[in-house]
C-alpha cells in the first residue's frame, strides 16, 4: 500500500523524487522525521517511503515516534505529517493516520492551499471509504464541508487553469474561500458514505440540499446511484435515463468523453434493469453495447449470463459466453508478457459458461468449467462457489457441495445482492447438512 500511497500523493500534486532522506541501515526514527521536517517546497518523500516499504518494523517505529511528535506544538511539518499519514495507513492504522492527517488539515487551512486541503481531507476520506469505514468517511466529509477558509476580505484572486487549447491561463475569482473548491468532492463522498450505511433517505436529503446547476447531469447520476443502493430500481432507472439524455446534450463534453460516458451509463442502467428483474430491457442495453463495442468481451459475457440465469435463449447464451472467452483470450495473446503455459481464462467468464451448461443439464461440463473458475484468484466470489455447489449437489456429491458453499461464505461482498446470496447459501447448507 505504500506504493499506492505514493501514487495517491502524486495524483494530488506532490512531486515525489528519490532523495537521500533517511537512508536505510542505522537511521533512527528521530533522524528520519528530523530530515522530513527539514524538507520544503514540493515534497521529496519517495526515498523514505520506498525504504520503509521493505522494512515494516522500522516503519512502525517511525510511526510510533511520529505520534509522540504529533503531540508537540509544531512537532511535525506538513510534509512529515503527510508521509507519516501514508505510512500509518499502510499499516492499516487509520486512527494514527487520521492523527497525522489532522496536522496536515490545520496547516493546509492556514496556508490557504487547495492542493493541501485536498491532500489532507480528501485522501483521509478515501482511505476510510475504501476500508468500508463509512461512518468515519462521512465524519471527515462533514468536517471538510464545515471548514471555513474565507477570510472575508475583499480581493480579486487570480486562479490558474488550462484552457480548451491546453494553454495555461488565469481567471478572476472574487473569493478566497479555498475549501469551497474542494467541498463538492466531500459532498459526494458524504452522500455515498450515508448510502453505504443504509441511510438512503438522509443521503438523498443531502443530495437535494446541494447547490445544483440544472444543466449539470452529475448530481442526477449520483441520485441514480443512491436509489439503486436503496433498492428503488424503477426510480433509479428513470434517473439514469435522464442522465443519459443530458450527457448527450452537454456542450462541455467532446465526442470521446460523451461516447465514453454514454457507454458507462448504459452499462450501469443495464445492471439496474437486471436488479429490477426487467431482463428484456437489460438485454436491450447490452445488445446496444455489443453493437457499439463488438470487441469488448464483458458485454457478451453479461448478456449470455443473464439470459441463462433467467432461462432465456439458452443456446444463444452459450454462444455469447463462448464469444466472450474467445475475445478475452485474443486480447491476452496480444500482451507483451503473454505466456501460453501460465495463461488462464477469465474466472467470471468460465463461471458464466459453467452456469449455461448447468441450465442445459450438462452437469459434468458445468463442473469442469466452474472448478476452473474458482481457481482464478480474481474470481473468488460467493456466486461462483454457489453455482459450483449446485452442480455438485445435482451430481450427488453432497459433501463436495457443502465444502463449495462453505468456501463461498468466505467470499461475501458488502452489496445487497451478495447478502441475499449469502442467505440463500446458508439455507442450502443447513438443508444439505440435515439430509446427511
Amino acid at each position: 500500500m505504500v506504493r499506492m500511497m505514493l501514487g495517491l500523493a502524486a495524483g494530488l500534486g506532490i512531486a515525489l523524487a528519490a532523495t537521500g532522506v533517511a537512508g536505510a541501515g542505522d537511521a533512527t526514527p528521530q533522524k528520519e522525521i528530523k530530515e522530513l521536517n527539514r524538507v520544503t517546497g514540493l515534497s521529496p518523500l519517495e526515498g523514505l517511503l520506498k525504504a520503509l516499504a521493505d522494512d515494516k518494523e522500522r516503519a512502525k517505529e517511525v510511526v510510533r515516534y511520529g505520534l509522540t511528535r504529533a503531540k508537540e506544538k509544531d512537532g511535525l511539518s506538513y510534509n512529515a505529517a503527510l508521509a507519516l499519514a501514508f505510512l500509518a495507513a499502510d499499516q492499516k492504522d487509520l486512527k494514527a493516520s487520521e492523527t497525522f492527517f489532522r496536522i496536515c488539515m490545520e496547516k493546509a487551512a492556514k496556508l490557504q492551499s487547495v492542493n493541501k486541503v485536498a491532500q489532507s481531507y480528501v485522501r483521509l476520506i478515501e482511505l476510510y471509504y475504501a476500508d468500508k469505514k463509512y461512518a468515519d468517511a462521512a465524519r471527515i466529509a462533514r468536517d471538510l464541508m464545515d471548514l471555513k477558509t474565507d477570510d472575508a476580505k475583499d480581493r480579486v484572486v487570480l486562479r490558474a487553469y488550462t484552457n480548451e487549447k491546453g494553454e495555461y491561463d488565469t481567471y478572476e475569482d472574487k473569493g478566497f474561500d479555498t475549501a469551497r473548491r474542494v467541498k463538492p468532492v466531500a459532498q459526494e463522498y458524504l452522500v455515498k458514505a450515508l448510502a453505504k450505511q443504509g441511510r438512503h433517505d438522509q443521503a438523498l436529503k443531502v443530495l437535494d440540499g446541494m447547490t445544483k446547476d440544472e444543466s449539470d447531469w452529475r448530481d442526477e447520476h449520483l441520485k441514480g446511484w443512491v436509489l439503486r443502493e436503496a433498492g428503488q430500481f424503477d426510480k433509479a432507472a428513470v434517473a439514469y435515463e435522464n442522465v443519459i439524455r443530458r450527457v448527450s446534450k452537454d456542450p462541455d463534453l467532446d465526442d470521446k468523453e460523451r461516447d465514453d460516458l454514454a457507454e458507462q451509463l448504459n452499462y450501469e442502467l443495464s445492471n439496474v434493469f437486471v436488479e429490477s428483474k426487467k431482463i428484456d430491457r437489460a438485454a436491450e442495453q447490452l445488445e446496444k453495447l455489443i453493437k457499439q463495442n463488438p470487441d469488448k468481451p464483458g458485454y457478451y459475457n453479461d448478456l449470455g449470463y443473464i439470459l441463462a440465469d433467467h432461462d432465456m435463449k439458452i443456446d444463444e447464451a452459450e454462444k455469447l459466453v463462448r464469444k466472450a472467452l474467445e475475445l478475452d483470450k485474443e486480447k491476452r495473446q496480444k500482451r507483451p508478457n503473454y505466456d501460453p503455459k501460465t495463461d488462464r481464462d477469465n474466472g467470471a467468464y468460465l463461471d458464466s459458461l459453467g452456469w449455461v451448461l448447468y441450465k442445459k443439464k450438462d452437469y459434468e461440463g458445468a463442473k469442469k468449467y466452474l472448478q476452473q473458475a474458482v481457481e482464478d484468484k480474481a474470481a473468488q466470489h460467493i456466486e461462483i462457489y454457489d453455482h459450483l455447489g449446485d452442480v455438485l449437489l445435482v451430481l450427488g456429491e453432497r459433501d463436495a457441495a457443502v465444502r463449495a458453499w462453505e468456501a463461498g461464505l468466505e467470499h461475501v461482498g458488502e452489496g445487497r445482492r451478495d447478502q441475499e446470496r449469502k442467505s440463500a447459501v446458508e439455507k442450502k447448507l443447513e438443508k444439505a447438512k440435515q439430509s446427511k
